[in-house]
């Protein structure tokens, strides 16, 4: 039928159109959504309780947390609620108010995780001046505009969104409305939207992940100047949550919107599962299990 996407929006085909395997795929998914709310609100409840995680790496750690917490809840209580569902709709304007907060919250991820890198970096490379480079007014800046190009860039990407016709299919080929199985819908000249969305998602994902390089590079020459196996333990230890979980969100990223729209199949669905759902449940993890001072606030929560 051809008929306006404002009017009749859209059909999200989720993870699998079985109908057998909806009701455990609601399971599977309900249980790490909650694993990822509780995980994470404990990060924050461990850092806000204990003084002596008041320092600048656990504040950006609490607010990835948090971020976290509202990334997942923009994508998977929808995602639920189509899983029980048959209609599995979702309006026009609810799937850009989606997209909207989608990219917003996953680009200001991975600026967080920059803001991370470059503490790491200040604290191993230049801990003389740690206090003064990583004061509290500077790192407040750093998380202000970390949201402020995120929503800036989410808000662009939105309105070029908006411009495009949708008149023949409404099913969306994913669990959520993200840019490139959108566009695969459009009825209109995508070949301008598609270089726009490329070029605008390199200066925006690949910048910060520049900055991560830059800095682990400086930490690694910094680390191996170190004489004794132990320091170089004792400085790298400091970095491997923080690696670990880059390697999780920008391995999946890179994969999914770094190729060319037509090659966008169902794989890349499943790395989208990693960096949407996985990692943020992972996370209260990762920075938990190996880590005394987290350890020692979650310890106090008792």
């Amino acid at each position: 039928k051809n008929q306006s996407s404002s009017t009749s929006g859209f059909i999200l085909l989720g993870l699998s159109s079985n109908p057998h395997l909806q009701k455990p795929l609601f399971a599977i998914f309900l249980s790490m959504y909650l694993v990822t709310l509780v995980g994470n609100m404990l990060i924050i409840l461990a850092i806000r309780s204990d003084s002596r995680l008041h320092t600048p790496m656990y504040f950006f750690l609490s607010n990835l947390s948090f971020m976290d917490i509202c990334f997942t809840t923009v994508i998977v209580p929808k995602m639920l609620a189509n899983l029980l569902s048959e209609t599995k709709g979702i309006s026009y304007v609810g799937c850009l108010v989606q997209m909207y907060f989608f990219m917003a919250l996953a680009n200001t991820d991975s600026y967080l995780l920059a803001s991370m890198a470059i503490d790491r970096l200040v604290a191993i490379c230049n801990p003389l001046h740690y206090d003064v480079a990583m004061r509290p007014r500077r790192c407040l800046l750093m998380l202000l505009g970390s949201c402020t190009i995120s929503h800036l860039h989410a808000l662009f990407r939105v309105l070029l969104m908006s411009r495009l016709s949708f008149c023949a299919s409404h099913v969306i080929k994913h669990f959520f409305c993200d840019t490139q199985p959108v566009l695969k819908l459009s009825c209109s000249d995508t070949s301008f939207s598609q270089i726009v969305v490329m070029t605008e998602t390199l200066a925006v994902i690949v910048t910060p992940f520049l900055c991560i390089l830059f800095s682990y590079l400086r930490i690694i020459v910094t680390v191996l100047r170190i004489p004794s196996a132990a320091g170089k333990w004792k400085a790298f230890s400091t970095c491997g949550s923080h690696l670990t979980v880059v390697a999780l969100f920008y391995g999946s990223v890179i994969y999914v919107y770094f190729r060319p729209l037509s090659v966008y199949s169902v794989e890349d669905q499943v790395a989208t599962v990693m960096y949407t759902v996985v990692t943020p449940m992972l996370n209260p993890f990762i920075y938990s299990l190996r880590n005394r001072d987290m350890k020692r606030g979650l310890r106090k929560l008792r």
